[in-house]
Formats: structure tokens, sequence, C-alpha cells
């Protein structure tokens, strides 16, 4: 997954996480916060009618039928009352009037309840005891109503008469009208939520795209290196982005001093043999007699070319020197299956002509230094596809043995010579390709040696026992454990 697709994913999982949690804290408060707002009104509706009775019991001594035919009436309108988004047609709120022993006297929603006990509902309970009496009761019996979730509340105010409790009024109402509220509230939580996603899911993709435009720029420009082009250098923002940059440019500069070093040694080689030719053959004259005039001309270009030489071996040891190091300055922790999947994607773009059959290996991990490692890994790899015939398979595999990890390359060509197989690690020693004619430095075999003695290894190559073709093995100490 590129890192594009996991800013945008985390962006997403995070403001999706983020808007449900909000919704859930926020509706669960909402929720609450309505009941509180449907009771506080329903409180002074309570007292209202529970003095309006008293007042009543005190001036008549009894408790009338006018409460029922007035809560009729009222059921019988049609409401037509628009409060914000929700329109009501009809009043959701009944009472019942219980005596000072809790028997029912009056309930304008059932009538079927009058004479029943509900002293041991809370509501009248605590009103009895003097105390605030509320309740909230589930299709409780005797009170069902057609509400979406079942829920009554129920508030309740004493009946004084004389300053004596004679019983209790309660007022109480379905929840299906608070509900109508809720769900408006909670569509328009539900759509602001959506409106959040939607806007950090835009946040993300243009911060995604923020941070990994530099790395995509650098991504093209390693790409344009691998290729041999030489792009111009970086200018990236930010202090880590601008020092692997450089780095960058250091390692591509590394790189093309150790391709032309190469190629130089290849040029030294051939210039070589030019001086010595030249040495020999005004030795040779020197020998006979000529005039003085000849012989001086002669032993100038003697010297002349006794300087070219030196100078040329200077070049040569000085090179020796620097492929030649007794030890590894720092060596690091190296996974070779990644290293050698790497280099097999780098050469196959380059070698169109031989297939590369590399089968994924579990992680092998070795200590030391991984651009000589890759560069030997480079040198064998090309070696054996140069010699393999077009349309033919070269593979390579990486696998741990024992306390060994081994690399072994295979390829399909004509092997070695016997008169060549004590000599292919010579330095400037090289074989004719078949498919050219041409023969290379002979500088590739001899520096993965020098390389895996460096790393305390070996490499070897030899004729294949089981087919055409050769095989090289270069073979390292598997690294210990990290802690």
């Amino acid at each position: 997954m590129s890192i594009t697709a996991r800013i945008l994913l985390g962006s997403l999982v995070l403001s999706i996480a983020g808007v449900l949690l909000f919704l859930s804290l926020v509706s669960r408060r909402v929720g609450q916060a309505y009941r509180e707002a449907v009771e506080e009104p329903m409180v002074d509706t309570a007292e209202v009618i529970a003095g309006v009775i008293a007042n009543e019991l005190e001036t008549t001594g009894s408790f009338s039928d006018s409460w029922a035919r007035g809560f009729q009436t009222a059921n019988q309108r049609t409401l037509h009352a628009q409060i914000y988004s929700v329109l009501k047609t009809r009043i959701s709120m009944d009472l019942y009037v219980t005596d000072s022993s809790g028997i029912v006297q009056f309930d304008s929603g059932h009538q079927e309840n009058v004479g029943r006990d509900f002293k041991a509902f809370r509501d009248v309970a605590m009103t009895l005891q003097g105390h605030y009496g509320a309740r909230a009761t589930i299709q409780e019996s005797g009170h069902q109503e057609s509400d979406q979730r079942g829920l009554i509340l129920y508030v309740a105010a004493p009946i004084l008469v004389k300053h004596r409790i004679w019983g209790v009024a309660t007022v109480y109402k379905t929840q299906r009208d608070v509900d109508e509220f809720l769900a408006d509230t909670e569509r328009t939580l539900t759509l602001v939520g959506l409106s959040v996603v939607i806007v950090c899911t835009v946040i993300g993709a243009v911060l995604s795209r923020w941070v990994t435009a530099p790395l995509a720029q650098l991504t093209a420009h390693a790409i344009a290196i691998s290729q041999g082009e030489r792009p111009p250098p970086l200018r990236l923002p930010g202090q880590h982005l601008r020092v692997l940059g450089e780095s960058l440019e250091q390692m591509r500069d590394a790189l093309e001093g150790r391709k032309y070093v190469q190629s130089y040694v290849q040029s030294l080689s051939h210039e070589m043999k030019a001086p010595v030719a030249a040495i020999s053959g005004a030795s040779e004259l020197l020998q006979e007699e000529m005039p003085e005039e000849q012989r001086t001309r002669f032993l100038t270009n003697i010297r002349t070319e006794s300087a070219r030489l030196q100078r040329l071996i200077d070049e040569l040891v000085a090179l020796s020197v620097i492929e030649n190091r007794k030890k590894l300055e720092e060596p690091h922790r190296i996974d070779l299956s990644a290293l050698v999947d790497r280099v097999v994607r780098q050469i196959r773009e380059r070698s169109a002509a031989v297939t590369i059959n590399h089968p994924a290996g579990q992680p092998a991990f070795v200590s030391g230094d991984e651009f000589l490692l890759e560069n030997a890994v480079i040198n064998l790899l090309q070696n054996a596809i140069e010699f393999a015939p077009a349309d033919t398979t070269v593979t390579i595999s990486v696998e741990r043995q024992g306390k060994m990890v081994v690399v072994k390359i295979l390829d399909e060509g004509p092997g070695i010579p016997a008169y060549a197989q004590n000599k292919i690690f010579d330095r400037f020693y090289s074989l004719a390709r078949p498919s050219t004619g041409k023969r290379s430095s002979g500088l590739g075999l001899c520096f993965a040696r020098e390389v895996a003695n460096l790393h305390h290894g070996s490499v070897m190559v030899q004729n294949r026992r089981d087919s055409q073709g050769t095989e090289a093995v270069l073979t390292m100490a598997a690294a210990e454990p990290s802690r």
C-alpha cells in the first residue's frame, strides 16, 4: 500500500471513529436533555392540576367528572402546531388521580384503571410520603401506548386539602413526541458528521499529496539514476528530506566514481600494452648499429614510455589500495534476501534477452557493508547474464543453511573451459562473451572475491553438474539475532 493510500485511509478511519464517538456521546446527552426539558414543564402541569383539584375538593367536597369531559374534548381536537420541524397534531399528555390510599379515582387515558391500587408505583408512593415522585416505565401494565420505544414518563404532585395530602395527581405522556425531536436532531448530527468525514478526507488527501510529493520526486530521481541518467540535483523541503536528497546525490557520486574507476582500470590495462611494446621494440633496435641521432630518439622514446608506464602502474596500485580494504569499518545487519531482490529488480530492466528467476525466500541476515555486497551480487549476476544465451533463464536464490547464508546463481551458458577454471578470479582475466566475442575488464569476479574475503566468506564459480551452464555461490556467515 502506498504512503498516499495509508494517509488517506488513516484520515478516513480516524475521522469516522471520531465522528461516531462524537455522535454517540452527543446523542446520549441530547436524549437526556430532551427528557429533562420534557419533565420540567410536566412538573408545573402536575402542580397546577393538583392545585385546581385541591381547590375543587375544598369548595365542593368531591372530585367532579369535568376532568373527564375536558380531556375527552381535548383528545377529539386536531392540532396543527408546527414546532420547528415537527408537526404536532394531537395532545400527548394524560392524567390520573389517586386518593391517599393510592386507589385510582380518575384516569383520562385508561378508564379501566379506576379502582386499581397504584400505591406500589414510585410516583404515587414517593408523593404520598411527601417527596418528589416521578418515574419512566416501559409499557407498564394498564398504560399500554402505541409507542415505538414503549417508554412512558410520569410526574406526580400532591393534592393538599387543608394541609393534608388528600391524594396524588400524576400527568403522563409517551416518549413518542420526544423521539420525533430526537430523530430530527440525530439526522442533523449525522449530516454534520458526514460533512466532517468528507472535510477530513479532503484534508487527508491534500496532506498526503503534500507529504508524498517530495518522496515521489526522490523515487523518480533514484530510478533515473539506476537507469544511468544524470538528473539535476533535487531541492527538497524539510531537513530530513533535504539530508536524504543530499545523501542520494553522494551515493550517485560514489556509484559513478566506482563505475568510472572500473572503466579507467580497463583503459589502463589496454594502455599498458602500447608503452611496453614501444619499450621492447626500442630496446631491440638499440642493440644494432645506428646513427647517434636515431639512438638518441629511441632512448628518448624509452624514457617517455617508461614514465608513462610508471604512471599507469601507480594509478593501478592506488586503485588496488581502495579495493583491498583489510576490514569493514562499520558493519551493519543486512537482509541479504531483500538486497538480492532489489538487485534483481534493477537488472531485470536492463537484461530483457535473458529471464531472471528469483524465487521468494525467507529473510537471511548477514553483517557487513551493504554497498559492497550489493555490487558483488551485481557483478556475479551480470557475469552469468552475459554468458547466458538469449531466451534462457538465470536463477538466483538466497537461503539459510545452518549458520551460513548462501547466494546461488545458475545460468545455462557454455560453462567454463578447462584451461580457464583456475584463472577466472585473476585480475584483468576475461573470457570472450559468446554473443559478442568481446571481453570485459576482468575485474568483476576479482571484486566479488575481495568482497567475500572482506566479509569472512567465500565465492565459488564452477560448471554445473546437473546440466550445462555455470554455478556461482557466495557464502557468508549468518548474523546473530538482533536483541
